[in-house]
């Protein structure tokens, strides 16, 4: 279970990323059009908070694609953590992810509250520690270990 956890953490952000280019050459329109209606399954892809190649907006927005690019990183640090037999806590698990999600808090508290304007360049990288946290805890209690959380 956790290879394919893994797998699927790199493969969405692939995904994401070809239906980009695809749309930025104006080719495989059903692809893209199924991957975009994927996305916005999670995401509202409002233009204004999503960044842009050559015209082509993202099929998620930018904390979606700081999430998702970041995924990765998590779910191959937790597997290889697993692999050498380190495991953690469940209470330990959910201090991480909420460390993580300090930095997506803030960005939402100030941009909420209208004290200033923030950027998806802002929303991105503040998502990407929560993005690996989350694959790294998923990824970590996954079925398929020799060995239980503890």
């Amino acid at each position: 279970m956790r290879t394919w956890l893994v797998a699927a953490a790199i493969l969405w952000p692939a995904l994401l990323s070809a239906a980009t280019v695809e749309r930025i050459r104006g080719e495989a329109p059903a692809f893209t059009t199924t991957i975009y209606l994927i996305a916005s399954r999670v995401c509202h892809q409002r233009p204004e908070r999503s960044f842009q190649s050559r015209a082509v907006t993202w099929p998620v927005c930018a904390r979606c694609s700081g999430l998702y690019l970041s995924a990765p990183i998590g779910a191959i640090l937790a597997l290889l953590a697993v692999r050498r037999g380190t495991t953690r806590s469940p209470r330990r698990i959910r201090q991480v992810l909420a460390l993580a999600a300090l930095p997506t808090l803030v960005t939402l508290g100030v941009e909420w509250s209208g004290a200033l304007p923030v950027t998806s360049v802002w929303r991105a990288l503040a998502a990407v520690p929560l993005g690996a946290a989350v694959a790294w805890a998923v990824t970590a209690v996954a079925p398929g270990s020799s060995e239980p959380i503890r």
